[in-house]
C-alpha cells in the first residue's frame, strides 16, 4: 500500500504542479475515498473538487484513492470477522486503513452508482476495514460521532422515474445500514445524476433509452451544473458540521 496522500490545493483544472500550500490551521481531518479504477474518471474529478473545498474549509485532507493504492476489495481469512473475538487482530493492511479512518473528523466517499449500490471496490474496503469490534460490536463505539458524505455518481436522467428510488436505497444502505449502525453522528447522500454524456432514462416498460452525446456549449453546461450539484452537496456537509457545533 502507497503512503497515505495529504491533499494541497490545486486549479479547477486540476494540473499537475498547479498547488498552493495548504493551510496549516485546520479545522479537523477529512478522508475522501475515491473508488473508480481510472484517474481521468468524472469520479476521480468530483472526488478532487471535493478535496480541494474541504481543504478550503480547513480541513486537512487525506486522499484515498483506493484502486490506485492498491486496495484488495475482497475478504480473506485474516481479515474475517471472528464472533466470539472483538479483538481479533486483522490484516496490517485493513489496521493501516482503520487508523486513516480513526484519525478523519470527517469522510467524504466518491462512488459511481452500479445497479443501484456503491462498486465492489468501495464495498470490500467497508466490508474488510469497517470490521467487527472496530468499526461496530461495541456498546461504545469508536466511531462515534464522525461524519460522512456519500457522492453517488449516476448515469440516469435527474428526471428518470427510477431516481426517488435510487436515492431512497442508497440512503437505506448507507445512512442506516452502515453509518448510523456504526455511531456515526450525521451521514448524508449526495446523488450526482447525468453524470454521463449520453442520457439514460427507463421507460414505462422498463426499457433503457440512450440519446445522442452532448457537445459544444450543451456539454459545457452540463457539467457546468454537474459540478454545481457536487458543490452544493459539499458545502451543505461542511455547514452542516459548523452548526452542530
Amino acid at each position: 500500500m502507497t503512503p497515505r496522500m495529504y491533499w494541497t490545493r490545486r486549479t479547477d483544472r486540476d494540473q499537475p504542479g498547479d498547488t498552493v500550500t495548504q493551510q496549516d490551521n485546520h479545522a479537523g481531518t477529512a478522508l475522501v475515498v475515491v473508488a473508480h479504477h481510472r484517474p481521468d474518471s468524472l469520479t476521480a474529478h468530483t472526488a478532487r473538487r471535493a478535496a480541494a473545498r474541504l481543504e478550503a474549509a480547513g480541513y486537512r485532507v487525506d486522499l484515498l484513492d483506493l484502486h490506485a493504492e492498491g486496495f484488495d476489495p475482497r475478504m480473506n481469512l485474516a481479515d474475517q470477522p471472528d464472533w466470539g473475538n472483538r479483538e481479533k487482530r486483522y490484516s496490517d493492511e485493513a489496521h493501516a486503513h482503520m487508523q486513516r479512518v480513526l484519525d478523519a473528523d470527517a469522510i467524504v466517499a466518491v462512488f459511481p452508482v452500479y445497479w443501484q449500490s456503491v462498486p465492489a471496490l468501495l464495498k470490500g474496503w467497508i466490508d474488510r476495514v469497517w470490521n467487527y469490534g472496530f468499526a461496530y460490536g461495541r456498546s461504545r463505539p469508536r466511531l462515534a460521532g464522525k461524519r460522512i458524505l456519500w457522492l453517488g455518481l449516476a448515469g440516469a436522467t435527474a428526471d428518470d422515474a427510477v431516481v426517488a428510488g435510487m436515492q431512497t436505497l442508497l440512503e437505506a444502505n448507507l445512512s442506516e445500514g452502515i453509518a448510523y449502525y456504526c455511531g456515526f453522528s450525521h451521514s448524508a447522500v449526495g446523488l450526482l445524476t447525468d453524470a454521463e454524456e449520453r442520457p439514460q432514462r427507463v421507460d414505462s416498460d422498463g426499457n433503457l433509452l440512450i440519446g445522442e452525446a452532448v457537445a459544444g456549449a450543451e456539454r459545457a453546461a452540463q457539467y457546468a451544473d454537474f459540478e454545481r450539484r457536487a458543490q452544493q452537496f459539499v458545502e451543505k456537509f461542511i455547514a452542516a458540521e459548523v452548526v452542530g457545533t
